[in-house]
């Protein structure tokens, strides 16, 4: 994607992002503030979080909002006072990108435990299910709101080897399809997955240890699809799932 957005595309906007300390969750969410975007960073460790909480007010950003919280052990309630958090501290909310992400590590099906699925189910499929739904009142009332699921190649591809990490990926696509479907009666809301492909991310680098930095594409070559999807650029589009290879731009 070539395309360019102004300094202030969502200026004015709240934008949600899960797994925001690291890799694809932190590049977004400092892509969504230097684009004008009130952030709303969550993610479980507390100084990952105000490391880029500084970042973002360093760079001139918006003030953000830091919330700490552990998706694998959230509870209900837990989501609820998330949500409020939110309405109370900054009022609304425009949007979430579900950047987080559990993996334990390729293996065969026969090594693979129930604990690891459950964990890994938990956290990628099921707390992104669970934050969504929490946030429904802020979002329907939006003037505009778009809800980005980040996928895996993996959960569209089925491998060797990624059982439990590619069968909860699966399930975000699932899953956005379903929202899509029952969300079509709110004309103000979106909700799409968007698979980013080999980026250098930590993740990334776990599960393809031996793989060189030059075979993935960069993590500022998805900016432009991320604010696209998450803007007024993407409006009236839901339901679509866009795999993209970044290793393929000069």
């Amino acid at each position: 994607m070539t395309q360019t957005f102004e300094k202030d595309y969502l200026a004015g906007r709240v934008v949600l992002v899960t797994g925001a300390t690291q890799g694809i969750g932190r590049e977004t969410a400092l892509a969504a503030a230097a684009h004008g975007a009130t952030v709303v960073l969550l993610a479980r460790s507390v100084k990952g979080l105000e490391k880029v909480y500084d970042e973002i007010v360093a760079a001139g950003g918006p003030e953000p909002v830091a919330i700490p919280l552990d998706l694998l052990k959230a509870s209900d309630d837990d989501f609820n006072t998330m949500a409020y958090q939110i309405k109370h501290a900054v009022g609304r909310l425009d949007g979430i990108v579900h950047c987080a992400a559990h993996f334990y590590a390729l293996s065969p099906l026969v090594d693979q435990r129930i604990d690891e699925w459950m964990n890994q189910y938990r956290i990628n499929t099921v707390a992104p299910f669970a934050l969504t739904r929490a946030c429904m009142p802020l979002l329907t009332t939006a003037a505009d709101a778009s809800v980005v699921f980040v996928g895996e190649t993996h959960g569209q591809q089925p491998g060797a080897f990624w059982g439990a990490f590619g069968a909860s990926k699966a399930g975000v696509g699932y899953l956005m399809q379903v929202a899509a479907s029952e969300w079509d009666v709110y004309p103000n809301l979106r909700v799409n997955l968007l698979v980013p492909g080999p980026v250098n991310s930590p993740q990334r680098t776990r599960t393809h240890p031996g793989e060189a930095k030059s075979e993935r594409g960069n993590l500022a070559d998805l900016v432009p699809h991320m604010l696209y999807w998450l803007g007024g650029a993407s409006r009236g589009r839901s339901g679509e799932t866009t795999v993209l290879d970044l290793r393929t731009i000069a």
